[in-house]
């Protein structure tokens, strides 16, 4: 009887991937979830270099989705604090 044992998908990715997807849609926080995400990716990069896990696709993904999700917040910030600074007439 021959055991397999299949490489496992790194979890870190998984988080990473999840937290860029989350950097997408939430408003405001997003921002802190992409760079979490981002931070999350290096550290997943670097351990399934070292373990020999899959996963690397996911850790793209990952940090992809946060780059995005961190420039949309950013833009949308900015349009935020531009539209208050619009309506402020001083005479």
């Amino acid at each position: 009887m021959e055991i397999r044992k299949e490489p496992q998908v790194n979890t870190k990715s998984a988080i990473s991937l999840t937290l860029g997807v989350l950097s997408l849609f939430i408003p405001f926080i997003g921002a802190i979830l992409g760079i979490i995400g981002i931070i999350l990716y290096k550290k997943s990069s670097n351990e399934i270099i070292r373990t020999q896990q899959q996963g690397k696709g996911l850790a793209i993904s990952g940090l992809v989705c946060s780059i995005i999700g961190i420039s949309i917040q950013l833009l949308m910030i900015l349009g935020f604090v531009a539209f208050l600074s619009v309506g402020t007439v001083r005479e």
